[in-house]
């Protein structure tokens, strides 16, 4: 589970400084042209909170102490990376193509944020911390 949050954070940060830049250069005149340069700039900013979140879960993870926690963990984890796929990719999507349904699948990764954060709060309730 480390390595592969590690990993998955990362992938994800990359992916957003990158779509970022690209928002912000290569796409500029077509997301000022189509009003979308907020909906994109929601897209990477949830990409790279969550890349963080990720990177949280896979530290967190590697204590010992949160040995009780690590079904929590790994579930918050899943949580936080199928739903940036979804909310960040289908709202991107939605931006370079403009199919407006696209849109309506969008909050599906954003429930998937608030169960991933709900459950990150839990594994941290349930880390033994000494006393």
């Amino acid at each position: 589970m480390l390595k592969f949050f590690l990993c998955s954070g990362a992938i994800l940060g990359g992916l957003g400084v990158g779509a970022g830049s690209f928002g912000a250069h290569g796409l500029k005149a077509m997301l000022d042209a189509t009003g979308r340069t907020d909906n994109w700039e929601t897209a990477v900013r949830y990409c790279l909170y969550h890349a963080l979140a990720m990177l949280v879960v896979a530290v967190a993870s590697a204590l010992p102490q949160a040995s009780p926690s690590r079904g929590l963990l790994l579930a918050s984890g899943w949580c936080m990376l199928v739903g940036t796929l979804i909310f960040s990719g289908f709202l991107a999507a939605l931006v370079l193509s403009g199919v407006k349904i696209l849109g309506a699948i969008v909050p599906i990764g954003g429930g998937l944020f608030l169960v991933g954060w709900a459950l990150l709060a839990a594994a941290a309730l349930n880390i033994k911390v000494p006393s």
